[in-house]
């Protein structure tokens, strides 16, 4: 049956060539992701990763500074974190007429070490799984509809977390989203409080710091204050710690910065160790009551694969290792140093904008360059590349000359992000200053620019090559 089909199996899956690979991610997946990746010589073959560092199929490493966008906080294939799910292989993985017991585990672990009373669980596999239960639990709690978010936010792409997430360009063509849905300038307490005051906002939803929005930290005191506005108009406070939770920020979760305890608190990423998808929201249990209390409302919001227990073993032993390393403590120290270092480095070069951050969160902002010859002579081109593009062709530097992996931030494409696993060293984030400032002070603009035109002229020719 599988011959009949032409199927193809997991030794011929792992033997595909790089050209084979792009050709099916443009027939089969996404055609125009395919076509940027290869274009910046970002589709790569990498075989095996641990810790820090992953190998491509000729042999290469690269030092991961992208870290899967905060999932892989204890590196890649943390061992611990695959002996936990290795030990649960024979048993039942999904067995709803049941309670699973390290469903109940993780759950009580979550309890003990999340801000405050919060302690009503609900496992999912994603992050923007986990905002949409938080926007669900907040709407049925309270009896209200409306929900505050902040301008360049990011929260998730399904349709509900989309609908709270700042940015037009991801709403625009999914419109109309869920009514209700309203923004106002993150850090802006003010306008904050004109929304809420007139009574009917469920929640105000809000990042800690904005990850995608270009990691975008807000004044000291900011969620303390939304947190007493929320409690003065009867609105939930939902704080997605999604990105920036489990040790991130260098604190376990980044809201305990301003002292905060968030009605409802979304995780993801790395609570699942970067071996299993698992995304989870924890709710103080007198508003969760409100919602789904009783045998006739405990069903009303499920999920087939939430609480399974592979995914709970890789939770359980995550969380443990997280704590037991003191990674928090570790990002706190370890990004002081790099943001140091990059401080110094703004010093030294007119590219860059802006150094900011939090832990081992940080976000590299740079300028554009004054208009002058060489952007006479490209019409204008000059500066529309750096004001949509350098961020991206620093990293392609950084990824194909120094094998050094970054990515720049979604919502503004203009900053690289400095997202490393927690548990990096002294010598992997000395290494990296050292080839940001040969790539901004030795190369400049024009040299950046111009290496990244011959990488782009290079793939292009050998996927002609391959063809």
């Amino acid at each position: 049956m599988v011959a009949e089909y032409n199927l193809l199996n997991l030794e011929d899956a792992l033997r595909l060539s790089r050209q084979e690979i792009r050709e099916y991610y443009k027939r089969y997946i996404n055609p125009g992701l395919a076509n940027l990746l290869s274009l910046l010589d970002f589709d790569k073959q990498f075989v095996r990763a641990e810790g820090m560092y992953v190998w491509d199929r000729e042999g290469r490493r690269y030092l991961d500074f992208l870290g899967a966008y905060g999932a892989l906080n204890l590196g890649h294939n943390p061992p611990k974190v695959i002996e936990a799910v290795e030990m649960v292989r024979e048993r039942p993985n999904l067995l709803q007429a049941s309670l699973n017991p390290l469903a109940a585990a993780l759950a009580h672990n979550l309890a003990a070490v999340t801000p405050g009373d919060l302690s009503r669980v609900f496992f999912c596999n994603s992050g923007t799984e986990a905002v949409e239960g938080a926007l669900k639990l907040a709407r049925a709690a309270t009896g209200r509809f409306k929900i505050i978010y902040c301008e360049n936010s990011f929260h998730g792409k399904s349709l509900g977390s989309l609908s709270v997430t700042g940015r037009r360009k991801y709403q625009k063509p999914f419109e109309p989203l869920l009514p209700g849905c309203e923004p106002v300038p993150f850090g802006d307490v003010e306008a904050l409080e004109e929304k809420l005051a007139i009574g009917d906002v469920a929640a105000f939803i809000v990042e800690p710091i904005q990850g995608e929005g270009g990691v975008i930290v807000p004044q000291d005191g900011y969620l303390a204050r939304a947190r007493e506005l929320c409690d003065k108009y009867g609105s939930l406070l939902i704080v997605d710690e999604i990105q920036t939770g489990l040790g991130r920020t260098g604190y376990l979760f980044a809201c305990e910065h301003d002292g905060v305890v968030p009605d409802i608190l979304c995780l993801a990423k790395s609570l699942g160790g970067g071996i299993m998808p698992l995304g989870a929201y924890i709710a103080r249990p007198h508003i969760w009551d409100r919602a789904y209390g009783g045998t006739e409302r405990c069903l009303l919001h499920t999920s087939t694969f939430g609480g399974n227990t592979l995914a709970m073993a890789a939770g359980l032993a995550a969380l443990s290792s997280i704590l037991e390393q003191d990674l928090a403590a570790q990002a706190r120290e370890k990004g002081q140093f790099l943001l140091e270092g990059l401080k110094r480095l703004k010093e030294k070069s007119n590219l860059i904008k802006e150094v900011r951050g939090r832990g081992l969160l940080i976000g590299l902002e740079f300028n554009q360059p004054a208009a002058g010859l060489l952007d006479k002579l490209s019409l204008g081109k000059l500066n529309e590349l750096s004001q949509q593009y350098f961020g991206s062709l620093v990293a392609g530097e950084l990824m194909n000359k120094y094998q050094i992996i970054t990515a720049y931030t979604l919502n503004n494409p203009n900053v690289i992000r400095l997202e490393p696993p927690l548990i990096v060293g002294y010598a992997e984030l000395e290494k990296v200053l050292v080839a940001l400032e040969e790539i901004l002070i030795g190369k400049g603009f024009w040299g950046v620019a111009l290496n990244s035109a011959r990488t782009a002229l290079s793939s292009f020719l050998s996927r002609g090559k391959n063809s």
